[in-house]
Parts: C-alpha cells; sequence; structure tokens
C-alpha cells in the first residue's frame, strides 16, 4: 500500500514539475507550509514532517503562525501548502484564487479554561455563548490570542453570538500564538479559549482546568490548501501537492489517530480525510 501511494505520489510530482516555471522547479526539494501554531505546538508536526521528508526526500520548512497569517504568507506567493483552521476564511481565500483544492484533514475541539476558583462560575455550562457572558458580565480576566489566528477568529464569532463587545481592562490581547497565550493566561489567573491539542501539551506548565467543552460551536476543523502558482514565481506546485496528498493518505490519517495516546492517554486529533463540512 506505501509503495503504491509513494509511486503515484512522485508521478504526480514528476508531471507537475515538468510544468513547473524555472524557479519552482530549482527549489523543488523545499516545501514550506505555512500552518497554525497548533499543529506545532501540539507536537504533531514533529511526528508528521520528518515522515513525510523520509519518504518523499524532500525538506519541509515550517512557518507557524497564526491562520490568517498563514494564508496571507500563501496568498503572497511565500508558502507552497498551508493548514489551517479557520473554514470561513479558508473558503474565502478559496473563492479568490488565492488557495485551491482545500480538503479536510483532521478535526479536534475547542474548550474554555480558567482559574479554579472559577469567578466567572462557567463550569460545566453546556453552552459556549453562556460562559462567556458570564465571564464579561463579572468582568472576569480573558486572554485573547489578538492575533487573527484560527482560534483568534472563533473567539470573536463566540462572542459576536454572544452579544458581547469583548472590551475594557478585564480583556487582555496577547498577540502571541496558543502556547504563550496559556502561559499569559496562567500567570494572570485568567480565562482563554485553546484548541485542546495545544492544551494537553502544556498542562504540566498550565494549571487552569477544563471548565467548558463539548459545545457543537468549539469544534475545531482542520484543512489543508494547495497554493495557486499564480500567486508568486516561488510557488513549490509539486511540493506543496505532495504534502497535501501525504496528510490525507491513509497511513499518515492513522499516525494522526493515534497521535498522543501514549503520551496523554487520548488522541489528540481525529482524522478526517475524504469528509466535507456538512459531515460534521
Amino acid at each position: 500500500m506505501m509503495a503504491r501511494f509513494l509511486a503515484v505520489l512522485w508521478v504526480a510530482l514528476a508531471g507537475v514539475m515538468s510544468l513547473s516555471a524555472g524557479p519552482a522547479f530549482a527549489q523543488s526539494n523545499v516545501v514550506i507550509l505555512s500552518t497554525t501554531t497548533s499543529t506545532q505546538d501540539s507536537g504533531l508536526l514533529d511526528v508528521l514532517v520528518p515522515l513525510f521528508e523520509k519518504q518523499t526526500g524532500l525538506t519541509v520548512k515550517t512557518i507557524s503562525v497564526g491562520t490568517g497569517q498563514a494564508l496571507a504568507l500563501a496568498a503572497r506567493g511565500e508558502a507552497d501548502v498551508t493548514l489551517a483552521h479557520a473554514a470561513s476564511l479558508e473558503k474565502k481565500y478559496v473563492a479568490e484564487g488565492k488557495m485551491t483544492n482545500r480538503r479536510l484533514v483532521m478535526y479536534n475541539d475547542f474548550v474554555i479554561i480558567g482559574p479554579p476558583d472559577d469567578p466567572a462560575k462557567i463550569k460545566s455550562l453546556p453552552k459556549a455563548l453562556d460562559a462567556l457572558k458570564r465571564i464579561a458580565e463579572s468582568q472576569s480576566r480573558f486572554v485573547s490570542r489578538g492575533d487573527k489566528s484560527g482560534t483568534h477568529v472563533l473567539e470573536l464569532a463566540l462572542w459576536k453570538q454572544a452579544g458581547v463587545e469583548p472590551k475594557g481592562a478585564w480583556y487582555i490581547e496577547s498577540g502571541q500564538g496558543m502556547g504563550q497565550t496559556l502561559g499569559i493566561a496562567n500567570d494572570r489567573r485568567a480565562y482563554t479559549l485553546t484548541d485542546r491539542a495545544t492544551y494537553l501539551a502544556f498542562q504540566k506548565r498550565v494549571d487552569l482546568p477544563i471548565l467548558v467543552e463539548k459545545d457543537r460551536p468549539l469544534l475545531n476543523i482542520y484543512s489543508v490548501m494547495e497554493v495557486n502558482p499564480a500567486n508568486g514565481p516561488r510557488v513549490n506546485v509539486a511540493g506543496g501537492k505532495a504534502f497535501a496528498e501525504f496528510v490525507l493518505a491513509p497511513e499518515t490519517q492513522e499516525v494522526i489517530r493515534t497521535f498522543g495516546m501514549d503520551k496523554y492517554g487520548q488522541a489528540l486529533f481525529v482524522p478526517i480525510a475524504g469528509k466535507k463540512d456538512e459531515d460534521l
């Protein structure tokens, strides 16, 4: 099965390379992946990237930023493939022709964590919107990513749905990635919204418990997208496609399915290659 997958992959690579411009061909041994901080902070890329490099002989350069920045880099032709988690933003870039072939890879979920004494009294509330309303009403400290990442986009959408405009001394914008934001929330004894995978990866450094979880709006879906070569002369079309096909391959999906089990006693992601948004 793996040998067949690699054979198909190299045929695809060779075909695209033959159509690529000189600069892209010269860079074909390097694939620039723009992705979210959560895929890096969770440790998933530390497993997937070496596997991809071993199978293909290509080298991956990872740029781990918020989803908004990851997509913007790709739109400027500064990345070859993007792994992100902000469906509305992703679809906008696809509609504009900047990104192509958006496909679902995996999901996990977001959780709201906060201080053990829970000053806003949100523990075990079934609805995230009700939790945010209580945090705002009590003006309990809340740390936002504030970086236009997928997490930040979701957070702002949740505040809007809750009918709250978050502002004031209680609302702190970190402008940082998820791991750093968790650290700030821990230091300030504040609430924050985090993806479960990064939270589990940082749980030895953060003593803020999960207070709200498993509400449908907190589903966190990751997609892979290829980059339109028209975005810039250095886009490595073949390399980007190879990485996209790799993360969707059955063997890689199985790695994703079991990732985290040995260290955390639970999987950090659920593989969903082949599914559509409406299936979830």
